[in-house]
């Protein structure tokens, strides 16, 4: 310990200098069996789990810009496996259990904290919605926990019981839930993935797509030449439109800007996650002690990562009517990731039109929380060309045969009415 303490002092005083790079530098090369487009989460965990569970390790990450850039760098960290519909929620489950194993996995602190996932009740027919999908869940073997007034007041008495609009009557509680540090996730996978030979290759945007002569794709044109492949995928969250658009492919999403924000560092005050059900606002605290928080996508198309004043004043404006006490922390930043809506709230994981191209898209609202069985499924389509068990509905043409699964992406927010 004490080795370990001088060593972090002398990196510190050298400006780090000391420190090695948590994966290596890669330069493309000409050919790979695997080229994964976006070095998010999503991307990432592909990679890995192609070389952990399939043995493929000539596999390449292409990222525009650099690791952590994107949505995977910018949500507010939390996981959960609370959905309702059967083709949702096998899969966020065993999400949930790859979070559990995680950093064992990985030898790396991701910083998984389940100190779980409660969604507040504000009237009977919310309640009796909140019964269902609880069952639902325990169905799966999920754990769930319907809860009532008083028992929320014992978990945080801090909330605003008695709002005349929106009273608190319950609510149901994931105690397996919780928060995982997003940065640490992308390190993590990237230093998995390159220990176990896949090349990461940053500040390498895909231009284009090279075909051969039957019209599947042959590998991709970037900004640092061509790349050859065999197969490729994409995990490109908010972009994946105009990725796919560069080879001939229209999906059906849409992309739309998610903000979030963090307080000023205060001493531990919230146990949780803690969403209020009366309004789109979710909060908890991170490790540093701020306030991360966030509420509805923007109400237009864009991809650009920021957002609008209109809708920082709605979300505080949520915060302020379930949480009265938090108008006194000052809010220190925000920031705005681009979410790739699909049409019924929930993913893609499928093979495209287009022979030889695979798509993971359309993750909406829970995009980081399926981090890892977003990874595994994805990986496990790339390598046998078949659907993993908890990722069969997750078709691309599910939106033409009118096999839904519309649960609008939320997890745990039925309407009040």
């Amino acid at each position: 310990m004490r080795y370990s303490i001088l060593s972090l002092a002398r990196n510190a005083l050298s400006g780090n200098r000391g420190w090695r790079p948590a994966w290596r530098a890669a330069e493309p090369r000409d050919g790979y069996d695997v080229v994964i487009i976006g070095g998010g989460g999503h991307g990432l965990a592909t990679a890995f789990y192609l070389a952990k569970n399939h043995g493929l390790t000539r596999v390449a990450v292409l990222e525009k810009g650099w690791i952590g850039g994107g949505n995977v760098g910018r949500n507010t960290t939390i996981i959960r496996s609370n959905y309702g519909l059967p083709g949702n929620e096998p899969f966020y489950e065993w999400s949930m259990k790859l979070w559990e194993g995680l950093e064992q996995a990985l030898n790396y602190n991701a910083m998984v904290s389940q100190r779980g996932v409660l969604n507040l009740y504000h009237s009977d027919a919310q309640r009796d919605g909140f019964a269902r999908r609880g069952n639902a869940m325990r169905l799966h073997g999920v754990d769930s926990e319907l809860l009532d007034r008083e028992a929320v007041r014992r978990m945080a008495p801090f909330l605003n019981y008695d709002q005349a609009r929106f009273p608190i009557q319950g609510g149901l509680l994931q105690a397996r839930g919780g928060t995982a540090r997003h940065d640490a996730v992308a390190w993590g996978y990237a230093r998995g993935a390159s220990d176990l030979g896949v090349d990461i290759i940053q500040n390498c945007e895909v231009v284009g797509f090279l075909r051969d002569g039957s019209g599947a794709v042959a590998g991709v044109e970037t900004t640092r030449g061509a790349i050859r492949a065999g197969k490729i995928g994409m995990a490109v969250a908010g972009n994946t439109s105009r990725v796919a658009a560069l080879a001939g492919v229209k999906l059906p999403i849409e992309s739309h800007v998610l903000q979030a924000f963090v307080s000023e560092a205060l001493k531990p005050v919230i146990p949780g996650v803690i969403t209020f059900g009366a309004g789109h606002f979710y909060i908890s605290q991170s490790d540093k002690g701020g306030l991360v928080f966030g509420g509805d996508i923007d109400g237009y198309n864009s991809y650009a990562q920021r957002g609008n004043l209109p809708v920082v004043e709605d979300v505080c404006e949520g915060g302020m009517a379930v949480m009265p006490m938090i108008g006194r922390a000052r809010l220190l930043r925000s920031w705005g990731g681009v979410m790739d809506m699909s049409m019924d709230g929930s993913p893609i994981i499928d093979r495209t039109p287009v022979p030889g191209l695979y798509l993971n898209a359309g993750w909406c609202y829970g995009g980081f929380k399926a981090t890892p069985a977003s990874g595994w499924c994805f990986a496990h389509l790339l390598a046998t060309d078949l659907p993993h068990a908890t990722a069969t509905a997750y078709r691309l043409d599910r939106f033409r045969t009118g096999h839904l699964i519309d649960e609008k992406g939320q997890g745990a927010q039925p309407n009040l009415h």
